[in-house]
């Protein structure tokens, strides 16, 4: 088994040299690089505008004026990225931003949210996710999940439809272990980056308390938070309340009053 011993150790070693720090402080595992993310997040983009149609007009401008004005608060090398928005034909209330410089909008988030300070804190979540490069933190974190029960099943002698009995409930394990906490930990740090996005755009960040509660009263049930991707909407709220204070000043030192216009 020395060859099990020697590949967990060169994998420990390619992690530790991938470590790299969040817009937050929390160490996170990089794999990739930022060319091979850009690129799946140009196809992924690709690929949603071929299988849902694309709405113009009001809500393409709102949502492309609301993006323009975050993105002028990043750093010099995200701003020089050509942002593309979509607004999609979809009832269910989401949007996303991927690497590269793609912003999607559904337009059942339209019917969620109020004004533009309230969409202003889904685009600027959903940037947060960029900036905290957590698309390459989950895909390394996958990787390294998969490769880690493969070599204990190795490791273990598990083999027959006994030993995939167990590796089944190991992988059940590994996911609601290891990959979901960390999905939640995204979820939590891109709404911190977010409230700051926002404020420092113009955009006031009291509008993403409101939206939540718009959500929780909208969405009905959730699933126990342990088994979610998400934080609960309550906790969500707390999340954003902790963090209101110094999102306040941003916007009132940020000397924008963004008129992007209302969904």
């Amino acid at each position: 088994m020395r060859w099990i011993h020697c590949l967990a150790v060169g994998t420990l070693s390619v992690a530790l040299a991938a470590c790299t720090t969040s817009p937050t402080g929390r160490s996170q595992l990089t794999l990739m690089s930022d060319d091979q993310l850009d690129q799946m997040g140009a196809q992924a983009f690709a690929q949603y505008q071929q299988d849902r149609t694309t709405v113009d007009g009001a809500p393409y401008r709102l949502a492309q004026c609301i993006t323009r004005e975050i993105v002028a608060t990043l750093p010099a090398e995200l701003q020089q990225e050509n942002w593309q928005v979509r607004v999609f034909e979809d009832d269910s209330a989401n949007a996303f931003a991927l690497p590269g410089g793609y912003v999607g909008v559904n337009t059942g988030l339209l019917e969620i949210t109020e004004n533009q300070d309230q969409l202003a804190a889904v685009i600027g979540h959903e940037i947060g996710h960029v900036l905290a490069h957590h698309a390459n933190e989950r895909a390394s974190t996958q990787s390294a999940t998969n490769l880690g029960l493969s070599v204990l099943s190795s490791a273990a002698g598990l083999e027959g439809a006994g030993g995939e009995q167990v590796m089944a409930a190991l992988g059940m394990g590994a996911q609601y272990g290891i990959l979901l906490p960390f999905s939640r930990s995204h979820e939590s740090e891109a709404d911190t980056i977010g409230l700051k996005l926002m404020a420092d755009a113009g955009f006031d960040p009291r509008a993403s308390v409101a939206l939540w509660q718009n959500m929780a009263n909208a969405g009905g049930g959730q699933p126990p938070e342990w088994m979610s991707t998400h934080p609960s909407h309550g906790n969500r709220i707390s999340g954003l309340e902790s963090g209101m204070n110094e999102a306040m000043q941003r916007y009132q030192q940020a000397g924008r009053a963004p008129n992007c216009g209302q969904p």
